[in-house]
């Protein structure tokens, strides 16, 4: 689809979350052993928030990124990159 899109001035990107502090996680974070063996793999040591993701999304929305399509933004504290 980027490819597609892109002669006509259209970027197509992704914003791929790793673990975040949101309802849907809120059983792995009460249950101590399951919190600890995840936070213990993310590098930044933390679980992500809803605002992590913000800036990501502007990122893509404002004109910084006009060059850039295609593109899939890991934004999860370092998961991937261990």
């Amino acid at each position: 689809m980027a490819n597609e899109l892109a002669a006509k001035g259209i970027t197509v990107n992704a914003i791929a979350p790793g673990y975040m502090d949101t309802d849907n996680t809120e059983a792995l974070r009460n249950d101590p052993n399951r919190n600890r063996s995840i936070l213990e793999r993310i590098p930044a040591g933390r679980w992500g928030t809803p605002s992590d993701l913000d800036t990501a999304a502007l990122f893509f929305a404002s004109p910084a990124s006009g060059y850039v399509t295609g593109q899939v933004l890991a934004v999860d504290g370092g998961w991937l990159a261990r």
